[in-house]
């Protein structure tokens, strides 16, 4: 094994619960959740642990854990 950077994991759970008038709504309101999970995800907003997961208006549709961790030494010629 070379002397390369360490392998990093992102453990996540995403617990969203949405309830509204008809399928198609709440399938755009959890797909936008997840978006704003996403963004804040690649604005590394996150830290390890629970946060909220609210709507538009600030209501609470869930959570999602992060544990950010790192491993074994990774090689970039490993398959």
């Amino acid at each position: 094994m070379s002397g390369g950077p360490m392998t990093q994991y992102i453990h996540r759970d995403i617990e969203i619960e949405c309830a509204g008038p008809a399928q198609r709504v709440l399938s755009g309101w959890t797909a936008r959740a997840l978006r704003q999970i996403a963004d804040k995800l690649e604005r590394d907003e996150f830290q390890d642990g629970h946060h909220d997961v609210t709507d538009r208006h600030g209501k609470k549709l869930g959570s999602v854990y992060f544990d950010f961790s790192e491993g074994h030494q990774y090689d970039d010629n490993e398959s």
